[in-house]
């Protein structure tokens, strides 16, 4: 029997190559984002099964008709991988209390209610993956990121604890952390002026952005228990070297 997968934020961007992903490797797969879905099942080889999920994950209600349906068409969940999320780039000062709590909703409300319900599921079955996708921002500070940044910090505080809780009941809670990613996210908040290709190509040590694939492959490493059997609780930067590099920008390009 096929092991069963949900992807939050599927339609597009590293959702979207992590459907694919796993879906090469042969997992029945069950995709969720706010808005249609078909641009992504479309992409994936024929035989491949799969469950649309419509809904917002920030929302209890939601996420529980998500459980009941995927409990209904598959009866188990195998890999949850919380990958819906939200940007916001504006000046701590500048960020409205209702900015800072959507931003929190969806990227770290969202995804402790999908743990909560399907860690549930995963503990009956004595097994399961949680993959958590945070960001080189959940390990740093960016400025003009204050909701995102700590939504990422929480994501993965979150994966750490629920590594703890359930990791000798057999359920393994991961995260990956990747740099800037060439997403329709990123086209959107470029086209705000905030940063251009040069200033993260020239921040990268390896010079250049991330590739939703190269997020994926990770994703699909941590969530195959036969890769990752004993890698629980960590945080996988997945980043070109970002976080790993303290040089100011002259000694960095100087070693290209």
């Amino acid at each position: 029997m096929a092991k069963v997968a949900l992807i939050t934020g599927a339609a597009q961007g590293i959702g979207k190559r992590t459907a694919q992903v796993l879906a090469e490797r042969g997992y029945s797969l069950v995709l969720n984002d706010l808005h249609g879905l078909q641009q992504t099942i479309a992409s994936l080889p024929a035989q491949t099964e799969v469950l649309q999920a419509v809904a917002d994950v920030s929302d209890e209600a939601q996420v529980l008709q998500m459980v009941t349906r995927v409990l209904e068409r598959f009866g188990r969940l195998d890999v949850l991988v919380n990958n819906a999320g939200i940007s916001l780039i504006k000046p701590a000062e500048a960020t409205s209390s209702a900015e800072w709590k959507r931003v929190m909703d969806v990227n770290l409300f969202g995804p402790f209610l999908l743990c909560r319900e399907f860690g549930k599921v995963m503990l009956a079955q004595g097994k399961g993956s949680i993959v958590n996708v945070a960001s080189v921002a959940g390990l740093l500070g960016i400025a003009d990121r204050v909701a995102y940044n700590a939504s990422k910090h929480g994501l993965i505080g979150l994966t750490r604890t629920l590594a703890a809780e359930w990791g000798g009941r057999g359920v393994r809670v991961n995260a990956v952390c990747p740099g800037w990613v060439k997403t329709e996210m990123d086209e959107k908040d470029m086209g705000s002026g905030a940063y251009t290709d040069a200033d993260i190509e020239n921040r990268v040590p390896m010079a250049r952005f991330a590739r939703p694939d190269d997020i994926a492959q990770a994703i699909a490493f941590l969530a195959d228990e036969q890769q990752s059997a004993f890698v629980n609780g960590h945080t996988l930067s997945v980043d070109g070297g970002w976080v790993a590099d303290g040089s100011w920008e002259s000694l960095r390009l100087k070693k290209r």
